[in-house]
């Protein structure tokens, strides 16, 4: 039994196919790979925007409240600790510390936490400050709660020089996924050319070279009347096109001799 062998027409179209299947493929691989890494990064540079505020905020509020005290001090005729949202700036050292659990912001929140426990126990001080006759208020200011509220605002500060930090990283990391997610087109255009390529010379060693061959064969056949000789190992219809030249051209020949000799002995009777 004959095996099947595939047609020209198709082994083009599968040739032509294979190189789409590659890169659509690849691009749809760099698509998803961008976008699950874009959504990746860009949730953790939105984390760190919101902490960022979050820290600013807690700097804004300590400031507010340490000036606050200073002007209690200032003004002799007060005698009442100024109003502090306590639950709030907990709460946004609590979120900053849940935001990253086991990075440098979540201990840096810690130390902040820590810090504002102390400076907030010492500005409790302040009524029995304001109405004691041995304590000056303003060495107690600068010499006592001063100091503490320098180590919170200096925590603060660290605290959102490691946000900046990692917002920086997740930058850079996102460059780097942007670099990845376009390696597969990178890969899929080099396989694509390399494809064409080969298809180039698939074409021009399978069917371009022998048909200019056929063509030559068949020019020297008509014009110098030489035999048709040429073969290749073809098993599509470009060898089975070879073969029925050949054979026409053999045909050809030999109908030439026919009427060669039926036009010899022709004349031969007539002389």
């Amino acid at each position: 039994m004959r095996e099947k062998r595939l047609s020209l027409r198709s082994k083009l179209y599968l040739s032509l196919c294979s190189i789409g299947l590659v890169l659509l493929i690849s691009s749809i691989i760099s698509v998803l790979e961008y976008g699950r890494m874009s959504s990746y990064i860009s949730d953790m540079i939105a984390d760190n925007i919101e902490s960022i505020n979050a820290a600013q905020k807690l700097y804004d509020d300590a400031n507010s409240y340490n000036l606050a005290i200073l002007a209690v001090i200032g003004d002799e005729s007060s005698s009442g600790r100024p109003g502090f949202d306590e639950a709030a700036f907990t709460s946004r050292c609590d979120s900053l510390r849940s935001s990253a659990p086991n990075s440098k912001v979540a201990h840096l929140a810690d130390s902040v936490q820590y810090a504002y426990a102390a400076y907030m126990l010492t500005s409790f001080e302040l009524e029995d400050v304001l109405v004691s006759d041995f304590i000056d208020t303003r060495s107690w200011y600068f010499e006592r709660l001063q100091p503490r509220y320098n180590r919170l605002r200096g925590d603060i500060d660290a605290l959102s020089n490691a946000i900046y930090e990692e917002l920086a990283d997740n930058s850079e990391t996102f460059q780097g996924a942007f670099y990845r997610s376009i390696i597969p087109g990178m890969v899929a255009v080099a396989v694509g050319l390399l494809l064409v390529l080969m298809l180039l010379f698939f074409l021009e060693s399978g069917y371009t070279s022998p048909i200019y061959k056929m063509l030559s064969q068949l020019r020297n056949y008509r014009t110098h009347g030489r035999d048709y000789t040429y073969t290749f190992d073809g098993d599509d219809q470009l060898g089975e096109l070879n073969t029925s030249i050949k054979e026409l051209t053999e045909e050809n020949k030999t109908l030439r001799k026919r009427i060669s000799a039926m036009k010899q002995s022709r004349n031969s009777k007539e002389i």
